[in-house]
């Protein structure tokens, strides 16, 4: 348990990870995680649905939960002197959760609009579809929602199953943040917390080497075609791992970044453009998209390739490395004003089992990325490496 009392605020963010996320779902079973996630909120064995939200909404709080590839969390934010309910309420839905059959009936039916939705949104599907290619048949390549078949196959044994094993104080994180005492917060999660339970752990597979090259997906509807481009990079507990978010940053970070100021300000090739990262236990990726119209794609997407040519190539700047340095380490501060970022920050440290350190340090670390370092990170960029997707109206 990890937790930061902040005295500036009056509100405290609560959350429960469990250690099982979309990524250790059997394939027959994909999806489970994310709809067990669903369910929990369907009523436990002493509060209905209904009261599980008011509980927490009555007193001003919020409630909101999300499954990953790696871990699925629980999170709730109330005012400070409500700290007691966020930690029961929570506690109640993770570790007693109904799991009823006619909930799983109707729930199922809510992810199966879910899936529709994706299906009706190419600038999220795309990234969809790129995460099969990119990863071939590794677990982090597919979809966490799972599929319309694989949902409909799932039943409330397979729910409790999943929900004994994993559901496990042995398999859970808990942080906090906000205005509290270790000493009430260690009370209330002792009360309410089951004390024993030992996690059955599902490893995942190795890795492959990554797919590169390029795909042409074509589907009715739309006006635009959606572009993808990344490639395999590392996993979340790299010391790479700075630099590889500096050299995205500078990138497609943001307006002052390279890709928007090239291919939407200097070309008018799309509205949309940007890179990103993803850093997972046991891999990770770096990419960038941009929406375009089906006829200027394909000078987009070479324009696209052609940044990310230069950067894995030629580097950054030692201008741009100062600049992109200030930069986050400003998105940092900023971004860490709140209570919700703060436990997530604490939460991530203990999921990925990395030592706790202060944003000072954190500062540090960014101050100290090598210029061999940013070599290294903008390697994954290069255009021999992308796995590269466009999605295009038919």
């Amino acid at each position: 348990m990890a937790w930061e009392r902040i005295e500036t605020v009056r509100s405290v963010a609560l959350g429960i990870w469990v250690e099982h996320g979309g990524a250790h779902d059997a394939d027959d079973r994909k999806g489970l995680a994310h709809l067990l996630e669903h369910m929990v909120f369907k009523g436990t064995r002493t509060r209905t649905a209904r009261r599980i939200a008011v509980e927490i909404e009555q007193v001003g709080g919020s409630l909101d939960a999300y499954t990953s590839h790696d871990h699925t969390g629980y999170v709730a934010r109330v005012p400070e002197e409500h700290l007691e309910i966020a930690v029961d309420v929570l506690a109640d839905l993770v570790f007693h959760p109904a799991l009823r059959r006619d909930d799983l009936r109707l729930e199922r039916e809510v992810i199966l609009e879910e899936l529709a939705g994706l299906e009706d949104s190419p600038d999220q599907l795309v990234f969809e579809l790129h995460g099969e290619q990119l990863y071939g048949s590794h677990p982090y390549g597919r979809s966490i929602l799972g599929t319309a078949r694989t949902v409909a196959s799932i039943g409330t044994e397979d729910l409790e199953r999943l929900q004994a094993s994993a559901y496990v104080p042995g398999n859970c994180v808990i942080a906090a943040a906000g205005r509290l005492t270790s000493e009430r917060l260690l009370e209330a999660v002792d009360r309410r917390v089951p004390k024993a339970g030992e996690p059955a752990r599902r490893d995942l597979p190795p890795l492959g080497p990554g797919s590169a090259g390029f795909r042409l997906v074509e589907r009715p509807g739309g006006r635009q075609s959606h572009v993808v481009v990344g490639a395999l990079a590392v996993p979340h507990s790299s010391p790479l791992r700075y630099a590889v978010i500096l050299v995205e940053a500078a990138l497609g970070g943001g307006m002052s970044s390279r890709l928007f100021q090239h291919i939407r300000e200097d070309l008018g090739l799309a509205y949309s453009v940007y890179s990103y990262h993803a850093f997972y236990r046991a891999a990770g990726h770096v990419g960038a998209y941009l929406g375009t119209r089906p006829e200027t794609a394909e000078r987009a997407r070479e324009a696209l390739i052609s940044e990310l040519r230069a950067v894995a190539e030629e580097g950054l700047t030692s201008e741009e490395v100062e600049q992109m340095k200030r930069q986050l380490k400003g998105q940092l501060l900023v971004g860490l004003e709140s209570t919700v970022s703060r436990m997530q920050r604490l939460a991530g440290l203990s999921l990925y089992r990395e030592p706790y350190i202060t944003l000072d340090e954190l500062a540090d670390r960014i101050d100290g990325i090598t210029p061999e370092q940013i070599a290294e990170a903008a390697a994954f960029f290069h255009p021999d490496r992308l796995s590269v997707l466009e999605l295009r109206p038919a």
